[in-house]
């Protein structure tokens, strides 16, 4: 069996896919099952996700994403979009999804109660800023789930998110995009960065023990 570190060691941020090699759903499935369970402040899960397969629709996003090559080489894309807020109305969504799962616990109102009172009088682009880091825990665990399941994958902050937000029309959705990953198979006589080595600081210079 190989291990989890195998596996992170054999991923890297693909360059060049191979658009002949399209990702198996049942792997795609997998990978965004990780993301619906990966934790989040408060459990709150201020973000969605879209996947991308439609040819017209990636290239619009690779025009926007600075002519990234996995864009559409690869067979998807995945869009983390943020909450552009907390409201009121979100959380209550939250609270009752909590409720349904759980049953009416006595401490339940209570907790998501005080959660409003910190995060609503907050200006809108700190509480964006929030949920946005919250959607970058769940891309780790997107990367991972990839990973164990032999995906190729390649994470982006590189394009205009204004563009991407009109694409997908996400404002009207109350949603900004964030970061992307794009899904697929590296094309190994096309990637110049497969053959060189991982690099990645010492534990000595990374880590810092406070006993």
């Amino acid at each position: 069996m190989t291990s989890l570190t195998e596996r992170m060691n054999w991923r890297y941020a693909v360059k060049a896919m191979d658009p002949a090699k399209p990702v198996s759903q049942d792997k795609v499935d997998a990978i965004i099952e990780a993301i619906r369970m990966a934790p989040t402040s408060s459990g709150t899960q201020p973000f969605e996700l879209f996947v991308v397969t439609n040819t017209d629709v990636r290239a619009q996003i690779r025009e926007a994403g600075y002519d990234q090559s996995p864009i559409t080489d690869g067979s998807h894309v995945l869009v983390f979009a943020a909450w552009d807020n907390y409201t009121g109305e979100r959380i209550d969504e939250v609270v009752q999804l909590n409720k349904d799962a759980r049953g009416d616990l006595p401490a339940i109102d209570a907790y998501y109660e005080n959660l409003k009172s910190m995060y609503l009088p907050l200006d809108a682009e700190v509480n964006f800023a929030h949920a946005a880091r919250q959607a970058y825990i769940a891309l780790g665990f997107a990367l991972l789930a990839a990973a164990e399941h032999g995906v190729d994958s390649t994470p982006m902050e590189g394009f205009v998110p204004e563009k991407v937000d009109e694409i997908l029309g996400l404002r009207e959705k109350g949603l900004r995009s964030v970061v992307m990953l794009a899904l697929g198979e590296r094309n190994t006589e096309a990637d110049w960065l497969l053959p060189l080595p991982k690099v990645r600081k010492s534990l000595d210079t990374l880590v810092t023990t406070v006993d």
